[in-house]
């Protein structure tokens, strides 16, 4: 399985033709370096989003023992215990519980009343690129449109917003393939300044609630909603983490793919209507989180293949969006794609909570650009990030 290489530069630029040769294998493959069975086609990625023999954790069942598992090395604990105490790596009856309550801050009215704001922000963050005669997309507009939504969404001050944008990409390099352990350290470093901060904020937020995701989640506790201090703090990091991180590498992967496909980019200038439809073929043709993982809690057969309990499948979202049988023509870019059922925001009972929020931030953002920067270029060729599981680009140097 030669073409599969997440460490390779080469793959890392672009991994969708190793894609095509692992469909054109089957529906299943080991890959030894991860320990992992890699599932590359939409159908069985679409399938096992919702399969409940799968699961994000398996320790509401099972020790890491009977898993046949390693227990994570005691110095890593801040990281695992922050991140496995989010809803995004629990299973029902404790997700169920969580989601509930924050599925309160993004029903589809809340979020439609933020689109003010949104739109507000994007169009002030791009006068600022405009005003300068241009910069790095990614540190001007990208990232902080996103952090500043959900960190007035959460209730975190401007004044104490600088670190959360290192503390969230510290936090996800342990979400790829293999993190060293200089990763792993600063991950630990960051979960454990970050948990401070909100155990903080927490605090003063009991003592003087605002309009807030956290003082509501605080208000529910209160009310009688089990959610305990470091539920709270792990939902609140997961927010932030999930609520930007995707958002942020669309936006740059999106604008890389259309300076790189002119012809479109020059028919989205002409019709700003193809915005919406622009914004899920960007997210389908370069997909931000390119693997979803999930471990096998009872026995799962793919195409005569048998995958055991204590297994771990790797769900390839890049390869799933590029599926041939799924979509038409898959490794082209068309804005005005109709049929588009990409599955960039996962699916199943994780589905991303935020999906309807980060269209909005990304419609925004888009339309910002088209409007106020109409003669937006590239200057200098992107660098891609040395990740694989959540794909993004150095940074997206440009003029105006």
């Amino acid at each position: 399985m030669a073409a599969f290489d997440p460490w390779d530069p080469a793959f890392l630029a672009d991994p969708y033709p190793a894609y095509a040769e692992l469909r054109a294998r089957g529906r299943v493959q080991y890959f030894e370096p991860t320990d992992q069975w890699l599932v590359p086609h939409h159908a069985d990625v679409s399938a096992l989003l919702r399969d409940r023999r799968l699961g994000r954790t398996y320790q509401h069942r099972f020790t890491h023992e009977d898993f046949g598992r390693t227990a994570p090395p005691p110095e890593h604990e801040p990281f695992h215990t922050l991140n496995d105490f989010g809803m995004l790596d629990l299973e029902p009856p404790d997700h169920t519980r969580i989601r509930r309550l924050v599925s309160k801050a993004f029903t589809p009215r809340t979020v439609e009343q933020l689109k003010p704001y949104v739109s507000r922000l994007a169009d002030e963050l791009v006068d600022g690129l405009v005003a300068r005669g241009g910069g790095d997309l990614l540190t001007d507009v990208a990232e902080p449109l996103p952090v500043a939504v959900i960190a007035e969404m959460l209730g975190i001050p401007e004044s104490d917003r600088a670190p959360l944008r290192p503390w969230s990409a510290d936090i996800c390099g342990m979400y790829e393939l293999g993190p060293s352990e200089d990763t792993a350290a600063k991950a630990v470093r960051a979960s454990v300044e970050f948990s401070s901060y909100l155990r903080e904020l927490i605090a003063a937020r009991r003592k003087e609630p605002g309009d807030d995701l956290i003082s509501g989640l605080i208000a529910a506790h209160d009310e009688g909603d089990r959610l305990t201090e470091q539920e709270m703090i792990s939902t609140a990091v997961l927010l932030l983490n999930a609520g930007h991180e995707a958002t942020v590498n669309a936006t740059v992967n999106g604008w890389s793919a259309l300076f790189h496909h002119p012809d479109q980019l020059a028919a989205l200038r002409a019709d700003h209507s193809l915005v919406p439809s622009a914004v899920e073929e960007l997210m389908r043709y370069d997909t931000p989180l390119q693997l979803f993982e999930r471990w096998v809690l009872d026995e799962v057969e793919i195409d005569g293949t048998t995958i055991p309990r204590g297994a771990e499948i790797a769900m390839l979202f890049g390869s799933a969006n590029h599926d041939p049988e799924v979509f038409a023509a898959p490794d082209r870019l068309d804005l005005t794609r109709a049929d588009n059922p990409h599955i960039s925001f996962s699916a199943g009972i994780h589905y991303c909570i935020g999906a309807p929020l980060a269209r909005i931030e990304l419609a925004a953002s888009m339309r910002a650009l088209l409007e106020r920067a109409p003669t937006l270029a590239l200057t200098t060729e992107p660098e891609r990030k040395p990740n694989f599981v959540i794909r993004g680009l150095e940074g997206l140097s440009v003029t105006v």
